[in-house]
């Protein structure tokens, strides 16, 4: 997988994607990157810098979605050039796969589009790396057909991310065989590490989460040899415009890289 501007990429860490859930205004992006960037920098860690310029799927209408389509993805492309990192957002729906991909390298298709055919294909045909979340209702081995699709346009750039598989009616469980399930197709796995702690479906219209099991579940993820982690973050989570319940302090982000990079170097000696 080539991803432009990705730092570190010989340093036999994993890699992270991290960043607040939604862009909310260029001074928070800016923060949260340049800190972000200076810890991966020290621990050797390739960096891709999230955000979703549009937030589509919104449990209630009166929700957060964005800033407007152009100053968010604005914002993006100033974090990338700004610190050379590469840049990730998310799609919604065919036609904002061209619109996107002139701002950041990496288009994100969110878990309950990842068999929208159409989306799928016009993601791959821009050309940028595509990340595929696994739904929350499919097996690891399902995705299979997701990479086909994608690399059936010429596109062989392609990541798998898993956050969680849905459990009831307002809780997500990992299954952590998924990660080695779908290595098997070719592609880097990332375990989604906030995503998967939500606990969607809550009566007052706003999904809650588990922000104090991200380390557990990064760790465990690490141990089963993911090739990536994607965590939220944001410096203030509790005035986080979207996902506030799930995001990591972006204080409490170094300690917890430094402990995933010790299981990361303690499983190559093996």
């Amino acid at each position: 997988m080539y991803v432009p501007k990705l730092q570190h990429a010989g340093s036999g860490n994993f890699f992270l994607i991290a960043g607040p859930c939604a862009i909310e205004g260029r001074d928070m992006a800016l923060q949260t990157a340049e800190r972000v960037k200076a810890i991966t920098d020290r621990l050797q860690i390739p960096y891709i810098f999230k955000g979703s310029f549009r937030k589509a799927n919104r449990t209630r209408r009166d929700s957060f979605t964005g800033i407007g389509d152009e100053a968010a993805l604005a914002i993006l492309k100033e974090v990338g050039q700004t610190f050379g990192i590469p840049t990730l957002t998310d799609i919604h729906e065919s036609g904002d796969a061209a619109l996107a991909a002139g701002y950041v390298d990496v288009l994100q298709i969110p878990a309950f589009l990842c068999r929208q055919t159409e989306l799928l294909v016009a993601a791959a045909e821009t050309g940028k790396v595509v990340n595929v979340k696994k739904g929350q209702f499919m097996s690891g081995a399902g995705m299979q057909f997701a990479v086909e699709k994608i690399q059936s346009c010429g596109n062989p750039n392609v990541i798998l991310t898993d956050r969680g598989n849905s459990f009831g009616y307002a809780d997500l469980v990992v299954d952590f065989r998924n990660i080695p399930e779908m290595q098997s197709f070719g592609v880097p796995v990332v375990m989604d590490c906030t995503h998967s702690l939500q606990q969607p479906n809550q009566p007052s219209g706003v999904t809650g989460g588990r922000p104090a099991l991200i380390a557990t579940i990064a760790k465990a993820a690490i141990a089963t040899g993911a090739d990536g982690l994607f965590i939220e973050t944001h410096p203030r989570p509790a005035e986080a415009k979207s996902d506030a319940a799930n995001m990591l302090p972006l204080d409490q982000l170094e300690g917890l890289l430094e402990r995933l990079v010790r299981i990361r170097q303690a499983l190559k000696q093996d």
